[in-house]
């Protein structure tokens, strides 16, 4: 169990974004990888009312099982977002997924993206490319992302602290779609990028 510390940013460069992440001492991690979400709550989701997740992460040839919660104390936001995150790797995410259906919980939200995971030693920059647009993460500590988000030429003015979820329930309502996945497919209609 940790404590997560982030921020979201929109990039409209993805190729001068990989030039600046690695002037400032980056290197890829994980090269671009197809990523795959599926939230579990109850049916009348319960857990998304006390702000936690229970996802099941498919990406880069893993599967994780991860919960998120806010702080018991502090913000849950201020300038960055911050989450108890608790996360393992399982080796069956399927057989997983059904022991959840099977105690009453429900896949209640599918998310995907394309993600390229980059790292200095001491935090990550994570750029996501999804059907919304393409998004980059920086976590760890808080100086660290407010040091490195002004190398890159992120203003705190730019940083994002909501979900993909909520990021998604914005474009819905914005745009008068019915898609209730974050999905390739339901939302630009035409599958996943290559």
């Amino acid at each position: 169990m940790s404590l997560e510390t982030e921020i979201k940013f929109r990039v409209e460069d993805l190729a001068g974004l990989s030039l600046r992440l690695e002037a400032a001492g980056f290197h890829v991690e994980t090269p671009r990888s197809f990523e795959s979400n599926v939230l579990y709550d109850t049916p009348d989701r319960q857990m998304r009312a006390r702000t936690e997740i229970l996802r099941i992460r498919d990406y880069a040839g893993r599967c994780l099982l991860t919960h998120k919660r806010l702080p018991e104390s502090g913000p849950g936001e201020d300038t960055h977002k911050h989450r108890i995150e608790t996360e393992t790797l399982v080796s069956d995410g399927a057989a997983l997924a059904q022991v959840f259906l099977s105690i009453g919980l429900v896949a209640a939200f599918h998310y995907e993206k394309w993600r390229t995971e980059w790292e200095d030693g001491e935090g990550h920059c994570v750029v996501d490319e999804t059907p919304l647009g393409n998004f980059a993460e920086l976590e760890g500590p808080a100086q660290w992302i407010d040091r490195t988000a002004e190398r890159l030429g992120i203003t705190q003015q730019q940083y994002i602290t909501l979900s993909y979820g909520r990021l998604f329930e914005q474009w819905r309502e914005e745009h008068g779609s019915a898609a209730e996945n974050l999905t390739f497919a339901e939302v630009s209609g035409n599958g996943t990028q290559e």
